[in-house]
């Protein structure tokens, strides 16, 4: 099968061994999606070699469960040990040795085939297109901030980030009623997130505002964000950060300690809630999607992908 592998020279698109699925599922791949962490991974981010991507739509192809076989399904990309308290509870999130789909010991979706273990999996409802649930991961993990924080319509949220998750991020928290500020670079991506009633600033704009918010969720893609952040919230504010990539992040402890901020991570969440909106057709997928490429062109496609300006681009093998 073809697969699109990080390599100690770079990116390369190579023909391998179709995954045995052991007491696993091996899943067809329908569509996948190119994550900015896939491309943080190809600049080096994680240290990870192998078959990248983690956000997929497929068929289950074989199982250990044949009543599985033919099903459409989208997946949690943590698979746990299944024995530490962490699995044991129904969370392998953080598995201390659970490997991560694309991400950490486990081969990933931007191929023909995956495998995962069966819990990880869900079934996709008729009524979702490929399209809309190949987002299913990104949606989870914003939806996955009020995992992290509670956020109730009387507060006020500022989202960094136009990008992909950004634009996801807000268009959740807004959901709760919340108003929801989202801060970024790019005037066709702001107006995505202004046809669903939510203010938009760019960069510039939104240095000049200080101490304005009780919640900032921090999903630029850079270190930048995370001063703009802190810069940006109320004492005893909450910082939340969904950002991953390549290098490290500088900070001015002081006015974290002055202003009592609490900071908190947030990066992976249930799938249930992302189904269930993206059944109620409740978040505006289709103007996330910019470009699509077979599989054989993952390489130009991640490229593309790179680009400024440029949202979803998706893989069909």
């Amino acid at each position: 099968m073809k697969a699109l592998r990080v390599e100690k020279r770079g990116l390369a698109l190579r023909n391998v061994e179709i995954p045995e699925r052991g007491q696993e599922a091996l899943v067809r791949v329908l569509l996948s999606g190119i994550c900015n962490t896939d491309l943080e991974i190809a600049r080096g981010y994680a240290g990870f070699k192998g078959t990248i991507g983690h956000e997929f739509v497929g068929l289950v192809e074989d199982s250990a469960d044949a009543r599985l076989i033919g099903q459409r399904v989208v997946g949690e990309i943590n698979a746990g040990c299944g024995e530490c308290d962490l699995c044991q509870a129904g969370d392998p999130r953080h598995c201390p040795r659970r490997t991560v789909l694309g991400i950490v010991g486990r081969d990933g979706a931007h191929a023909e085939f995956l495998r995962l273990p069966l819990e990880n999996l869900s079934a996709v409802p008729d009524r979702i297109v490929d399209e809309h649930a190949v987002f299913t991961e990104p949606l989870a993990a914003a939806c996955g901030i009020m995992e992290r924080t509670s956020i109730t319509k009387e507060q006020r949220v500022a989202v960094i980030g136009d990008g992909k998750l950004g634009l996801l991020c807000a268009q959740v928290i807004a959901l709760t009623g919340a108003p929801v500020f989202l801060v970024g670079k790019h005037q066709e991506k702001l107006r995505i997130a202004e046809r669903r009633g939510i203010e938009t600033a760019t960069v510039k704009k939104a240095a000049k505002i200080k101490k304005a918010f009780d919640v900032v969720v921090e999903a630029s893609g850079s270190g930048s964000g995370f001063q703009m952040g802190i810069d940006l919230l109320r004492p005893r504010g909450v910082l939340v950060l969904k950002s991953t990539f390549h290098g490290t992040t500088e900070m001015n402890a002081a006015s974290i300690v002055v202003d009592e901020i609490s900071i908190v991570g947030s990066r992976c969440g249930r799938y249930a809630p992302a189904l269930d909106l993206l059944s109620k057709r409740a978040i505006d997928i289709d103007s996330l999607i910019s470009e699509e490429y077979p599989l054989r062109d993952g390489i130009h496609a991640m490229e593309r992908a790179s680009r400024k300006g440029v949202l979803k681009v998706l893989l069909r093998p």
